[in-house]
């Protein structure tokens, strides 16, 4: 699509004074940091833009200020919350901004804009050169708790693998609230992974959870890449139904130096010793759901 010409000193100004402003925190982000932080990035943020604080995030976005509290409220501390209920105890060592855009127009717009991206995806995606969250809410909170999952996960076992990182974090994608906390339900990732388990193509968890990141995420046109991702999610959202997901994660980090990949622990979390069979009870697990 073609670029403005007029606007592309807003993402340098802003970048700009962001980047001077924006505070490091250590293991919580306090009060004094965000409203400072807040209070300059409002003389950057575009015009009609409303910006409100939700620790450890400020939440920007240019819908009606009613539509974005609901948001900051309902999704943000609502994940936040919850995250940190069963997973993690620091928050991020820096204050991150959510830019939540009313829809696609207003997403793909800002985002070259602001950051002089051009998105990939049209649900969003997080830019750690501007330490922000970038979403088109308007395709729903999905991506938005996925997302969230990210910087917390660095905060709190920055030497995740990719498969527990994007598998967690995509298990929150469709999630609800159950007995105070958060779980994650079925999706539509879903659909591509039985089509792989029907056609013999899903990897073993011993290489799944192996992978480093450029084996793990390719390219977003790769064969493998979505595949990769679902496996990981269905994993995760196994463990979760069999009441073993949060147990999994606490002796994952305590575990991690010896056992980096987590594959001896999901051994040891499962009770399973040989995961080809594993494999096997696993999928006919997931043949087994609604919708399958």
């Amino acid at each position: 699509m073609p670029r403005p010409r007029l606007k592309t000193t807003l993402a340098t100004v802003l970048t700009a004074l962001v980047a001077l402003y924006r505070p490091v925190i250590s293991s919580a982000a306090t009060t004094a940091a965000l409203a400072e932080h807040k209070s300059r990035l409002q003389k950057a943020a575009p015009a009609g833009f409303t910006l409100l604080t939700e620790p450890p995030f400020i939440v920007l976005g240019d819908e009606p200020a009613d539509a974005l509290r609901m948001h900051a409220t309902h999704t943000v501390k609502w994940a936040v919350d919850k995250l940190k209920l069963d997973f993690f105890r620091k928050d991020p060592d820096e204050v991150i901004d959510i830019w939540l855009f009313r829809d696609n127009h207003s997403y793909t717009n800002h985002a070259w804009l602001l950051f002089h991206d051009t998105p990939t995806t049209r649900f969003g995606y997080y830019s750690a050169a501007h330490h922000a969250l970038v979403m088109n809410i308007a395709t729903g909170r999905g991506t938005l708790v996925h997302e969230i999952v990210h910087p917390f996960m660095r905060a709190n076992f920055p030497n995740c693998p990719p498969w527990f990182d994007e598998g967690l974090a995509s298990l929150y994608e469709k999630c609800r609230e159950k007995d105070g906390h958060i779980q994650g339900l079925t999706n539509w990732r879903l659909e591509g992974l039985i089509k792989s388990i029907r056609e013999g193509k899903t990897i073993s968890f011993e290489k799944l959870t192996g992978m480093n990141a450029q084996e793990f995420y390719g390219n977003s046109t790769s064969a493998n890449y979505s595949e990769y991702y679902g496996q990981a999610r269905y994993l995760c959202y196994y463990l979760q139904e069999k009441g073993l997901l949060v147990k999994f994660y606490h002796q994952f980090v305590a575990n991690s130096s010896a056992d980096p990949s987590g594959f001896s622990t999901l051994k040891s979390v499962l009770g399973e010793q040989e995961m080809d069979a594993f494999k096997k009870k696993w999928e006919a697990y997931l043949l087994g759901l609604p919708g399958s």
